[in-house]
């Protein structure tokens, strides 16, 4: 049976409901800017998840690794591991989760890079989790506590990330996307390129989201997916 997840904006009601169903894992989103997405913080809704829920899986999907510091992400991760073992996941984007000023105005007190950094940071969030920075300024710098273990890594979008990155990462997962087509198209790109590098990932992994609309009976589907349909199109 393939395990069913969650990827939510975010719901303590929903993620209690998802746990005594079965479903494998509950995911939180990163979004800054929106009216009606309650879903900034995913460390702190992960942990308030995991406090509220006695078996299911607690994770990011994700924190979008541009708008903090690496170093923050992996101590949080790894205080988020330490008080609830083997129930945290750590998915991180490329994305800013955002509009463009609100992005500049998340990372214009960061050191600026320039470009694409993304892979930058992953290395660096890395780093400190493991073995510290040979040869570098930051060689004293570990994250803490230092005697837990990172949670697992999986990365959102692009497979790219993973056939480019270190074999830590041993999660990829593939983004909603809108669009049937795209998505199997897209979906089928990254599945073979991940399969192509077995050799460098100890678990392969896809995790396909898409979008869903659940309800008792089929006419109230239709009305909370026609709301739905509504609110993307004022947002186009």
């Amino acid at each position: 049976m393939i395990p069913l997840s969650v990827l939510d904006l975010s719901l303590l009601d929903l993620a209690r409901l998802a746990d005594q169903l079965g479903y494998k894992r509950y995911l939180v989103a990163e979004h800054h800017n929106l009216a009606n997405t309650a879903s900034t913080s995913p460390e702190i809704m992960i942990g308030q998840i995991a406090a509220a829920t006695p078996r299911i899986r607690v994770g990011s999907g994700g924190v979008m690794l541009p708008n903090h510091a690496p170093l923050m992400v992996a101590d949080r991760f790894k205080v988020l591991q330490a008080l609830f073992p083997g129930r945290i996941d750590l998915g991180l984007g490329r994305a800013p989760g955002t509009d463009p000023v609100t992005s500049y105005a998340l990372r214009v007190r960061q050191d600026p890079r320039g470009g694409d950094e993304f892979l930058e940071r992953f290395q660096e969030l890395l780093l400190p989790a493991e073995n510290g920075f040979p040869g570098h300024l930051f060689r004293t710098v570990r994250a803490v506590p230092a005697d837990v273990a990172l949670p697992p890594i999986w990365l959102l979008g692009r497979a790219a990330i993973a056939r480019r990155s270190r074999p830590r990462a041993e999660w990829v997962s593939l983004s909603r996307i809108i669009s049937p087509i795209t998505m199997r198209r897209a979906s089928c790109s990254a599945i073979a390129k991940i399969s192509s590098h077995r050799r460098r990932l100890a678990r392969p992994h896809a995790i396909l989201g898409t979008a869903a609309i659940a309800a008792d009976a089929d006419a109230q589907a239709e009305r909370i997916a026609a709301s739905a349909e509504l609110h993307y199109v004022r947002r186009a």
